[in-house]
């Protein structure tokens, strides 16, 4: 999520305001309005957009035809497309053109779904949950391939998967996971502190589908678990009443807003000890194309 960030700011050095963005650049309010007090305008349609203007489009990726839509307008596109959701649609681009039909797990109606399964209309099904994969009738097929979001509950995808896997057992699976390397290891993370914790706070956006996931981790550990956003939605039983409070973030989440919230949690009071579990090292760290830097560098 951080690239997309860089990549919007990389945008606005190059072409200044106004600057057009397919969707909200991240699911995070604040990240949001903070880009839109810079002259960002964020819209979902392609027509919203006067013609010959830039565009970025969001980290969650956009179908074939929207990218259609773009060119017919003679927009200049900036994608901020997260490489990991990249990956999921050429996995349905080679599976499609090699005549295979897809089940597609995500969540119904979220932007990263309607792009992925745009890559092959028609030849995609959409499953949520594991009682989804139970009773989902197919068209005949003679091949079967499954793809799935990137920033679903690692639990539940294993789970929807093993019915899959039951019920049809040709089903072909991409060589690597699909769901982001982040998502994975800040959900292994959260096992890992509710298990310290009275309770847990995931800082992040209603909107952002990953933070929801992190919180419902916690939850399935059977500690008490919010998601918040801002240092304001701090409830002052939550210092009372809890010995020990395990925080963590969203992967759309600005660390600025990590620290805002662990400040209000303590509220002045700097006596009360923090610690920092660190469960895995991540090394993968997505940087915009250098033509890009090159342009904004220069601008």
């Amino acid at each position: 999520m951080a690239y997309a960030i860089e990549v919007v700011d990389l945008a606005l050095k190059i072409y200044g305001s106004p600057l057009y963005v397919r969707h909200a650049i991240v699911h995070n309010e604040w990240v949001v309005k903070s880009f839109e007090e810079r002259g960002v305008i964020f819209v979902e349609g392609i027509d919203e957009i006067p013609e010959f203007s830039p565009v970025v489009f969001s980290a969650h990726g956009v179908s074939p035809e929207i990218r259609k839509q773009a060119a017919l307008r003679n927009l200049r596109i900036v994608d901020a497309t997260c490489p990991l959701v990249t990956k999921v649609h050429n996995e349905a681009r080679h599976y499609a053109d090699k005549g295979y039909f897809m089940i597609y797990i995500g969540h119904s109606g979220h932007v990263e779904a309607e792009g992925t399964m745009g890559e092959a209309p028609g030849k995609m099904a959409l499953v949520e949950t594991p009682a989804d994969a139970e009773n989902l009738q197919l068209p005949n097929f003679s091949k079967l391939a499954v793809l799935t979001q990137t920033t679903l509950s690692v639990d539940e995808v294993e789970a929807t998967m093993n019915v899959l896997k039951r019920r049809f057992p040709s089903l072909e699976t991409p060589v690597k996971e699909d769901i982001c390397y982040a998502t994975t290891n800040r959900q292994a993370a959260i096992r890992t502190l509710a298990e310290k914790c009275d309770l847990v706070l995931i800082i992040g956006s209603k909107t952002s589908s990953n933070s929801n996931r992190l919180r419902e981790v916690a939850e399935s550990m059977g500690v008490e678990s919010h998601l918040v956003l801002l240092p304001e939605e701090i409830k002052s039983e939550w210092r009372l009443n809890y010995k020990t409070v395990g925080i963590s973030s969203g992967a759309s989440t600005p660390e600025t807003l990590v620290e805002a919230v662990i400040g209000g949690l303590i509220d002045g009071n700097h006596g009360i000890p923090i610690e920092t579990i660190e469960t895995v090292k991540e090394h993968i760290n997505f940087k915009p194309h250098r033509d890009l830097i090159q342009l904004a560098v220069s601008s």
